[in-house]
């Protein structure tokens, strides 16, 4: 089979069906308007990406309060973003009405902006901090969750993405670093509960088998104390927690899990690899065989980092350009069982048409992520995000945000 049948072959996931293995990521772009809800230019985003022809979407990270969170306009749910969500759904699926659409739920903790929000911890993180969460309030942040699913829900999600990567307040939770003596803490019992009950809660809230549940998980964070070490105090990769999350949520309902690693704040190019060394990608591969081996056949496994892989032009060693080409790799982890779909990040900003491209055999059109990190950058500076490489509109952007707030420096020199 050749790399275009494997990589548009139609894939089942719980009771629905994604037309292609192509996962678009939940790329955070920090255009929305003052109160949360899409703007215009949300809106054209996901239409491109529906029109694209991806399979299946994941709504950037929306938070479920305005208290915490980590971008200055950043998408929402609340009951008074309801109507503006369920507009939204409607005006994107219209352009693609088999594209399975998630919303990837989040709250931000440690990660919360002290800029304009408050900035909360389940353990004080060096370097972090905040204030120290109690039981009560992490009670009713689960609430704003199971209330929030709802939301998405009765919008026309076709599901969540309950994030639990990338230092946010569900990895938090998770990491051996939270020995903290109280409900939410110390044995992995405790720490596991926040993820368990909430995949319990949520199957009861909505009670309908066609919508979807699934999580990004960080499988090793990749500093003393993170997701995935054998202690509170030690870097050391030990998977027996990331796998007995795996089966738990499995059996509380997940149908698809996202695999990434890392904590972007902390540890960022384990998460999203750069240019300077591409050969780190081969990492995520492994992690994501890692879980899926523990997984029911049927649970479909995303895997991450691919857009690095690009047309072959990656500066990857002892491998032809045709053979590490996204395509062909992509291809060849899905045939061998690997993954069964794989992600696109940055590649998404760079050309969301991608998958309609290679369905109408135009990849000689497709514009290739430069890696180029130039949309982290933005990102981090609480910029609108989008492709400075390929859309004017960023590349004006990016201008405007390096005289206002000078250059950061997000690559290896």
């Amino acid at each position: 089979m050749g790399y275009r049948e494997t990589l548009l072959q139609p894939i089942r996931i719980g009771k629905r069906e994604a037309s292609n293995r192509f996962f678009i990521q939940a790329m955070e772009c920090n255009d929305e308007d003052v109160n949360g809800n899409p703007s215009q230019e949300t809106l054209e985003r996901y239409q491109k990406l529906a029109q694209g022809g991806a399979g299946f979407v994941s709504l950037e990270a929306i938070t479920v309060t305005r208290e915490s969170r980590s971008r200055s306009n950043q998408l929402t749910i609340l009951p008074e973003n309801a109507k503006a969500l369920g507009k939204f759904v409607g005006d994107v699926k219209a352009h693609n009405p088999n594209m399975l659409f998630v919303f990837q739920l989040t709250h931000s903790g440690e990660l919360s902006n002290p800029e304009f929000s408050r900035r909360v911890t389940v353990k004080p993180l060096h370097g972090y901090g905040g204030d120290l969460l109690s039981e009560d309030e992490l009670e009713k942040i689960m609430d704003q969750f199971v209330l929030s699913a709802r939301i998405a829900y009765d919008a026309g999600a076709d599901g969540i993405d309950m994030k639990l990567c990338h230092g946010y307040l569900g990895s938090q939770i998770l990491r051996p670093y939270n020995d903290r003596k109280w409900k939410y803490g110390g044995d992995w019992q405790n720490r596991s509960r926040f993820a368990f009950e909430l995949y319990e809660r949520i199957a009861k809230e909505v009670n309908d088998p066609n919508f979807l549940i699934g999580s990004k998980v960080s499988i090793w964070e990749g500093f003393p104390g993170g997701f995935g070490t054998d202690g509170p105090d030690s870097p050391i990769i030990d998977f027996t927690e990331p796998i007995a999350l795996l089966k738990g949520l499995e059996e509380r309902g997940a149908q698809y899990f996202i695999q990434s690693a890392g904590s972007p704040s902390i540890t960022i190019n384990l998460t999203q690899q750069d240019k300077y060394s591409p050969y780190y990608a081969y990492l995520h591969q492994y992690f994501a065989k890692t879980m899926k081996k523990q997984l029911r056949p049927e649970t479909v496994m995303i895997g991450s980092n691919f857009s690095l892989f690009r047309n072959g032009k990656n500066g990857l060693c002892a491998i032809s350009e045709d053979q590490s080409s996204l395509f062909n790799y992509g291809a060849q982890c899905i045939e061998r069982g690997v993954v069964d779909m794989i992600a696109l990040g940055r590649q998404s900003f760079a050309d969301p048409a991608l998958p309609k491209k290679l369905l109408e055999g135009r990849e000689s059109e497709i514009n290739w992520c430069t890696v180029c990190d130039n949309c982290l950058e933005l990102l981090i500076q609480q910029s609108k995000v989008g492709c400075a490489t390929y859309n004017k509109r960023y590349t004006e952007e990016l201008v405007k945000t390096r005289k206002v707030k000078g250059k950061l420096r997000v690559a290896h020199t």
